[in-house]
């Protein structure tokens, strides 16, 4: 996989460079999500596709890219440690050059939800990205866990890029059975069995797993066209959800507005957020 400079307005896009031929362009779009099942996947028209996108959208996110061409040569975005960390080095090795265009960014006129009391996502006004998420498992190396955080570059990559991808022995085994998740390893994701996390050195944070589905959402919701202006409220949501609540949003115009972003909206306070019982 290859991540090319773009024009302004260009957007981001995956080329399948093995396709070759006219339909290979796949824009980064919410309109174009065709499967939440595990992971995000894109496709277009000629039905071309590409998946697990999600912990890529969350890097080029974090590091205020607009504009990418991205050529791949599969129809899978390569897993890495199974977080946005190696995606976020390179692109800072690689450096960002600033365009002669403004930003533009998606602001939440209104509260949009998708889902029902017990797993949903919900958008709301605010005047920069903020997330708060609540996750519940049995197991007890998961268990309950909340976070609410700020979205900023620096926020970002301390306590969000590392966050790896997770999954239970029981579930990867009955995957593999089926063909699915055949390369996942320790050393993509982090394998809980029973109470217990397998993977040698433990977590990288005390609350790994709701981390990493906050990194997801914020992959997830880069989909809609650029940076979210509002705040992500979920519980216990997935990517059919995050994707279900772009679609509520774009829904109605009402809902939202396309505003330029300057260097004083960034550094707006934030918005005070409601507790997670108070969402709806």
């Amino acid at each position: 996989m290859t991540l090319k400079p773009a024009d302004p307005e260009s957007g981001i896009r995956f080329r399948r460079t093995d396709i070759g031929g006219r339909g290979d362009i796949i824009p980064a779009r919410w309109d174009r999500v065709v499967d939440t099942r595990l992971c995000t996947m894109l496709g277009n028209d000629s039905g071309v596709t590409v998946s697990t996108v999600e912990h890529l959208m969350a890097a080029l996110a974090g590091s205020r890219i607009d504009n990418v061409d991205i050529e791949i040569n599969g129809p899978e975005v390569p897993i890495m440690d199974g977080s946005s960390a190696p995606f976020l080095f390179l692109i800072e090795c690689a450096g960002v050059t600033r365009q002669a265009a403004p930003r533009r960014a998606i602001r939440v006129e209104r509260a949009v939800t998708a889902g029902d009391n017990d797993r949903f996502a919900t958008l709301s006004p605010g005047n920069r990205l903020s997330v708060g998420f609540e996750i519940d498992f049995d197991s007890a190396a998961v268990a309950r866990q909340e976070l609410h955080l700020d979205v900023t570059p620096a926020s970002f990559k301390s306590d969000l890029s590392r966050a790896r991808t997770f999954g239970f022995l029981h579930e990867v085994e009955h995957l593999r059975s089926i063909g699915l998740a055949r390369g996942g390893s320790l050393d993509n994701a982090v394998v809980v069995s029973g109470d217990k996390v397998l993977n040698e050195g433990g977590l990288r944070y005390d609350d790994e797993f709701v981390r990493h589905k906050m990194l997801d959402a914020v992959g997830d919701l880069y989909l809609a066209g650029g940076p979210l202006l509002g705040h992500v409220q979920g519980k216990r949501c997935g990517h059919q959800t995050h994707n279900a609540v772009l679609r509520a949003l774009f829904a109605d115009p009402a809902n939202w507005s396309s505003v330029e972003l300057t260097e004083d909206t960034m550094r707006a306070p934030p918005r005070v957020d409601l507790p997670l019982a108070a969402a709806s």
